[in-house]
């Protein structure tokens, strides 16, 4: 037998075990396992490495798994909640839409999320407005910032928040700062030298120190979370760089939702970036008390963290989504720059036009990652087959994550509507269950749609056989994007 036989031989028997391992080892869903017995079988060893890099489950490594971390400042969110369910008006809410109730009793039960009813919610859309604010919040620190982002930039930004925690921590204020490293890959841990050198740590979340045989490669840190004092936070999708608070050539004006979040609530945002930390750095937060003040929130808004991660069994974010789809009676409105859905997520936005629901959509009209752009465009055009009014936004980027129903609740946060969010990064969303504020995100979408052209099957059905090509390949693979 010659070399090449022995080589066709040694591939056939490699994409066999490897097509083995995905079907019965990593418990992947049944489009991802598809996807991948496609890519290791047309591209036979392309795709064993393709998969070693970025297809491997990472629940085995147990990130979270020292059980003391969890309960550092827990037993204090519990007893703050007690508050939320003595509180009459509340109660008599979670009667009225029973969905409401469901909703909050699945996340508390299943992601032991705590329901917060003294929230004072600001919305910010515009990145300038947020960072500018957040500078002042930093600048009347006290005690602690304790910051986590997907990017952060050493940009003109990211100078001027690096510059406001360089004089907190001069003034004695403890820095912790948390920055995913593929997300972040351009900047380097030595342009924080004079923060650590003043006694502010900065770490990187999943390092990648040999990143082409880093099996943790794809799953990223995409939370957006900032805790100041214990009692100022910040969540949202805006990151550190100047393409997020400015006009630029390439994406214009960068729409998005934010969140600047004061009450009970803290005492969750805190928990979560302490587990983030605490999993990635040497020095660790191990008291809690000085972290979790007393609140002093006069706000009334109920609202509820929701986090979910590849570590976890079960996907809180995408539940919270359908079950909030399956709960609407009148109108979904949905703001996402990215559309990329499990068949179960896709096929409860269906049902919900089958059943009289309107449901808007607004994606953006340029791609910032091609291929994804275009599994968008074509999972939305499947929903105006179906009655779904989507609308492409003409102004900028549009990034916001943002799901409303029935103009009466909302969730806002980092997670978008494709698998990647649900199922390989790190997120975390704030349900608001209030009126008003979900009125408030409406009426923002509602402007939107001034800068915004409607997808309508005749245009659709215009796009060129490159884009056609695109979108099949792009549909083909999705599960992997």
């Amino acid at each position: 037998m010659n070399f090449i036989a022995l080589f066709e031989l040694f591939v056939f028997f490699l994409n066999f075990l490897l097509s083995l391992i995905i079907i019965f080892r990593e418990r992947k869903s049944t489009a991802s396992t598809w996807s991948w017995l496609f890519v290791i079988n047309v591209l036979p060893v392309l795709g064993f490495i393709l998969y070693l890099l970025i297809g491997r489950g990472i629940s085995h490594y147990r990130i979270f798994k020292d059980r003391k971390r969890f309960h550092i400042g827990f037993e204090k969110q519990l007893g703050h909640a007690e508050k939320a369910f003595s509180d009459r008006a509340f109660v008599n809410k979670m009667r009225k839409n029973h969905v409401i109730g469901q909703l909050i009793n699945m996340l508390y039960v299943e992601e032991k999320s705590i329901i917060s009813t003294n929230t004072d919610v600001k919305i910010f859309n515009d990145g300038r407005e947020k960072f500018d604010a957040l500078i002042e919040d930093i600048n009347r620190a006290k005690h602690h910032v304790h910051m986590e982002y997907y990017i952060f930039r050493m940009d003109h930004l990211g100078h001027e928040i690096y510059d406001a925690l360089l004089a907190a921590r001069r003034r004695g204020v403890e820095v912790r700062l948390l920055m995913d490293a593929w997300g972040s890959n351009k900047t380097k841990l030595k342009e924080f030298k004079e923060l650590t050198e003043l006694g502010g740590q900065v770490a990187q979340f999943f390092p990648l120190i040999m990143p082409l045989i880093n099996p943790r490669t794809n799953y990223r840190l995409h939370r957006k979370i900032v805790v100041i004092d214990g009692v100022i936070g910040y969540t949202g999708g805006f990151n550190v760089g100047d393409e997020y608070a400015s006009v630029t050539k390439k994406f214009g004006y960068w729409r998005d939702n934010h969140l600047r979040l004061t009450g009970d609530i803290i005492y969750s945002l805190q928990h979560r970036f302490i587990l983030d930390w605490n999993s990635q750095h040497k020095f660790e937060i191990t008291e809690g008390e000085p972290y979790f003040p007393d609140s002093i929130a006069i706000g009334h808004v109920a609202t509820q963290l929701v986090t979910s991660g590849p570590d976890e069994d079960k996907e809180q974010i995408k539940l919270t989504y359908m079950k909030m789809i399956s709960g609407a009676e009148r109108e979904i409105v949905i703001q996402t720059p990215y559309y990329i859905p499990s068949d179960a997520l896709h096929e409860s936005l269906k049902l919900a036009l089958l059943s009289g629901v309107q449901v808007r959509m607004m994606i953006p009209n340029k791609p910032d990652h091609p291929l994804v752009y275009w599994a968008t465009y074509f999972h939305a055009a499947d929903l105006v087959k179906y009655g779904a009014k989507v609308y492409t936004y003409e102004n900028g980027f549009v990034h916001s994550k943002t799901l409303i129903i029935d103009g009466e609740y909302a969730s806002v946060g980092s997670a978008n509507l494709d698998y990647r969010s649900l199922q390989l990064c790190f997120e975390a969303n704030v349900v608001i269950y209030d009126y008003d504020i979900a009125q408030k995100l409406r009426s923002d979408f509602m402007k939107d749609l001034q800068l915004s052209q409607g997808l309508t099957l005749e245009l659709y059905e215009q796009r060129s056989n490159w884009i056609r090509f695109k979108e099949g390949l792009a549909r083909l693979i999705s599960p992997m994007l």
